[in-house]
């Protein structure tokens, strides 16, 4: 049973390995410890989301709790006005497709080093902002599943749209 936030997390990288390494080095890169991503491995495939073997994502349920569970499962909850590091639609890649307006406050993860003023909403872990901004294809991933949380209906259908064309292409 999937019952933690970190575990979305943990799919998200899991939705960008091509193959299968250690607990340790994907916990490290993602920074959490080896056995709380060993654990949230193990309640994804209890879920059904991945193969417990190979570790792989399974298409339909993933895209199925990312698109209908996770915005109601894991809400994001806005802020104050904060810097931060953009998320949804003010980041890579809804950012090209959605105009905002000049002086519109966007979702951010709180950071005291962020140069982007928006509304805070919390990330799914509390680590993500540091790990996005050392993969931007994790930045990417956690964008668009921010942009099912928080987004409204145009910000979901193209984050919907960008997560089946990324992670599971034709």
């Amino acid at each position: 049973m999937i019952a933690k936030s970190l575990d979305v997390y943990a799919l998200a990288k899991l939705l960008l390995e091509k193959g299968k390494r250690p607990f340790a080095v994907v916990a490290k890169e993602i920074g959490m410890s080896a056995s709380e991503f060993h654990a949230a491995v193990k309640r994804l495939a209890h879920a059904g989301l991945i193969d417990q073997e190979s570790r792989k994502p399974r298409r339909k349920p993933v895209e199925e709790f990312l698109f209908h569970g996770v915005p109601y499962a894991y809400p994001a909850k806005r802020g104050a006005p904060t810097r931060g590091i953009p998320t949804s639609h003010m980041a890579a890649p809804l950012n090209s497709l959605i105009a905002v307006s000049p002086g519109t406050l966007g979702p951010v993860w709180p950071d005291g080093e962020g140069k982007v003023h928006g509304y805070a909403i919390d990330p799914l872990h509390p680590s993500a902002p540091k790990a996005a901004g050392a993969d931007a294809a994790l930045h990417e991933v956690l964008a668009l599943i921010d942009a099912l949380r928080d987004g409204r209906m145009r910000e979901q259908q193209l984050a919907r749209e960008e997560l089946h064309r990324r992670i599971f292409p034709a």
